[in-house]
């Protein structure tokens, strides 16, 4: 029997646990193994999305907002002085979910955002930022540039890029997947 074959049929031992499978797991007080890589991947990303995300909204909660009408104060801000429709800012946050409508109705409510119809469609209404807006970002700015420098400080430039890179790979596949589940003419 070759040396091949015999590995082919020797029992396989499942693999040694990684420092990281456990730290995850010690996390979330979870006393079995993940089923699989995939959902220890799933479960890490999942976990450290919720790890950053709180950090970010203790900087942004205490002045009155949270981190999704953070975001969309930082979406129209990069809109200039045009402003942006609801659902162009809709298609522009980082969590897919946020009622856009709502968010906006807080804000303008605290004087951080103006809304405005075009004269070009009534029917189309516009977002924009106010100055008190523009001034809270700008208090905001070196706080939240401060905490994303800490949540990232362990990773060096070249991980760094390694990081964003697969991250993109994940989102850029998890769209092509949705993508190709809802297109009629793929069928």
């Amino acid at each position: 029997m070759s040396s091949s074959r015999a590995k082919a049929t020797a029992p396989t031992k499942a693999p040694p646990e990684r420092p990281s499978s456990a730290d995850v797991r010690v996390e979330l007080k979870q006393a079995r193994p993940f089923r699989s890589e995939t959902q220890e991947a799933t479960i890490a990303l999942l976990r450290t999305a919720s790890v950053v995300g709180r950090r970010m909204a203790r900087v942004v909660e205490p002045r009155g907002i949270s981190p999704a009408q953070y975001n969309v104060l930082r979406i129209l801000r990069g809109a200039g002085a045009t402003g942006l429709p609801t659902l162009a800012i809709r298609d522009r946050m980082i969590e897919e979910g946020s009622t856009v409508t709502r968010l906006v109705d807080k804000l303008e409510a605290s004087g951080f955002v103006r809304r405005h119809r075009t004269a070009a469609d009534r029917r189309q209404v516009l977002c924009e930022i106010s100055e008190s807006g523009l001034a809270l970002l700008a208090e905001l700015d070196p706080l939240i540039n401060a905490a994303e420098d800490e949540v990232m400080s362990m990773l060096d430039d070249d991980t760094r890029r390694t990081f964003i890179d697969i991250l993109a790979s994940i989102r850029l596949g998890s769209t092509a997947v949705r993508k190709a589940a809802t297109d009629p003419s793929d069928g």
